[in-house]
């Protein structure tokens, strides 16, 4: 190889390495926000189908932390998000109410539902309402999966079983599995284990591993599942990207944002409802 070759060669490898750091650095600085989640938003795909188009709008990048309602909202009090997506409207009241976040706002909903195996061992399905479905579980001692994460699903299955005045401590471990695991998770023991689980819809729907489990009773008002966003106050967390979040909040709202999320389908279905 000529020396002449060496140069050229020296040449263009430093063009590549000056344009390679260029590059790293624009997609470094580029600027993003913290969203605190709940995992049903997260495992139905809902943000997979809807954050790229604010980021392709706003050139913000949203980085989703996907965990149950209560450990988004101790993180969001631990100045580890900028916003947050949650379904426990006493929770979310609480946190705003404490200083942490600065208002709440419904987003959007859809319900909770009862899954169960086809064969019905409780015989839930003829129930009046939400309350007697879980009285039948209860009475039959049939498997029931809960979450067991202080997850909004979760939040709202303890309220079903103190509505019969049953408190879940006194009979869990046996027909009762408290898993601490995130929705789909849930599910998935749910179906291996033959047992009952509350689910939000959005999830079951997008759920690949239904076999022989189905819903077995829905539509009562008990089971009305409000999604909520808040802000997190600059001033007990200085260090929240508020300006950014504030563009994300509005966007999410506005006429754009909620089409956007009545769009949003799994095999024709829609998963939320825009407020």
């Amino acid at each position: 190889m000529s020396i002449n070759s060496i140069h050229i060669n020296a040449k263009l490898y430093l063009i590549f390495i000056i344009v390679s750091l260029a590059f790293s650095k624009l997609t470094y600085s580029k600027e993003f926000i913290t969203l605190q989640s709940t995992t049903s938003t997260q495992n139905s795909g809902l943000y997979d189908y809807i954050l790229p188009l604010f980021s392709q709008k706003y050139n913000i990048d949203v980085r989703v932390v996907a965990v149950g309602t209560g450990q988004a909202i101790k993180n969001a009090q631990n100045c580890d998000g900028d916003v947050l997506i949650v379904h426990s409207k006493d929770s979310e009241e609480q946190f705003v109410e404490s200083g942490y976040g600065i208002y709440r706002q419904d987003l959007m909903y859809n319900d909770f539902i009862i899954i169960g195996p086809d064969d019905d061992p409780a015989k839930i399905y003829s129930s009046k309402n939400a309350f007697e479905a879980f009285q039948k579980i209860y009475n039959s001692k049939s498997t029931f999966s809960s979450r067991g994460d202080e997850s909004g699903t979760h939040k709202a299955e303890i309220k079903l079983w103190n509505k019969i005045e049953l408190e879940t401590n006194k009979f869990r471990g046996n027909w009762y599995r408290e898993l601490g695991l995130g929705m789909g998770a849930t599910l998935n023991v749910a179906v291996q284990m033959d047992a009952y689980v509350l689910s939000d819809r959005a999830t079951w729907l997008a759920f690949n591993n239904k076999r022989e489990h189905k819903i077995l009773f829905e539509g009562d008002k008990s089971l009305f599942n409000q999604y909520g966003i808040i802000p997190v106050s600059p001033k007990k967390c200085p260090t929240v990207k508020f300006n950014i979040s504030e563009k994300f909040i509005y966007w999410m709202l506005s006429k754009e944002g909620q089409k956007n999320i009545s769009s949003f389908k799994v095999n024709g279905h829609q998963l939320f409802f825009p407020n």
